[in-house]
């Protein structure tokens, strides 16, 4: 079972210097940013700056998130980097419905997507976006915009939201998305018990928007002691006798569980940023 990953770090397509320190920064992916990130004045030397460090493979993989499918400037983002040998992946800003997807995916020929959902007909479509074209690797919440298109305060109020995403994933064969942004860089108490929330959802990692967030993202999605403990006794027994049984406990395994335990133990093989 490979290794998902858990740490996107989002870096300005127009500051090649702190793309440069994201790359070595210890992210599982890094998103190079050509939407909000970037002033409007400045897309174009975001686009060639990006597409001039893509020319060549990179030490981790890099997605890029394109400019809005609806305005003027994704067409060209699209064209200039699809093809380039250093890009892993695109990520497709306020997606809404299922043919921005289908044609992009027509366009690019092949390029992984990620779609983001942004506001309330995104998410109302998340099952349709999620499964619209096998070039669509995942979906994810834009919860900034998001929370101001349905005027929502407290954070509780996206749960409905995160929850629907999750299941729309799953529903469409999706690797478990991957949390928004915690805006508040040095609020990492926040982040940690925000990732914990999360986790219980059934995200599976986090984006970043600073180097320090990422050991807080990683050490709340990797399994704590106990939890590889019960999921190597779980294995075991069903390496010893497949099918449903009860451990010596008391505890009931079928095929489910072992399912949740073996992903539980791949978790644990990559290699730590603490």
């Amino acid at each position: 079972m490979s290794v998902p990953p858990l740490t996107w770090l989002y870096a300005p397509g127009d500051r090649p210097r702190v793309v440069a320190k994201a790359l070595a920064a210890g992210a599982d992916v890094v998103v190079v940013d050509l939407e909000d990130a970037v002033a409007a004045d400045r897309k174009e030397y975001a686009r060639d700056a990006t597409a001039e460090l893509l020319t060549e493979p990179q030490p981790v993989p890099v997605h890029v998130r394109v400019n809005a499918l609806d305005g003027p400037l994704a067409a060209a983002d699209l064209a200039a980097l699809a093809a380039l040998p250093g890009l892993s992946g695109l990520r497709l800003p306020k997606v809404t419905a299922p043919e921005q997807v289908t044609e992009v995916a027509s366009a690019v020929g092949g390029a992984p997507l990620y779609a983001l959902l942004e506001t309330a007909l995104g998410v109302e479509r998340a099952y349709g976006i999620a499964a619209a074209h096998p070039a669509l690797r995942g979906i994810a919440l834009g919860e900034a915009d998001l929370r101001a298109d349905l005027g929502v305060r407290g954070d509780t109020g996206l749960d409905w939201s995160r929850s629907r995403v999750v299941v729309a994933a799953r529903a469409a064969g999706l690797a478990p998305p991957s949390q928004t942004v915690h805006p508040d860089t040095r609020d990492l108490e926040g982040l940690a018990a925000s990732c914990a929330h999360g986790r219980a959802l059934g995200f599976l990692g986090r984006a970043a928007i600073h180097p320090r967030q990422l050991p807080i993202i990683e050490r709340a999605y990797l399994p704590t002691e106990r939890e590889l403990e019960e999921a190597e006794t779980i294995v075991k027994a069903a390496t010893v006798q497949p099918g449903a049984q009860a451990l010596p406990d008391g505890r009931f395994i079928d095929a489910a569980v072992v399912a949740t335990a073996r992903r539980t133990l791949s978790l644990a093989r990559r290699p730590s940023l603490s």
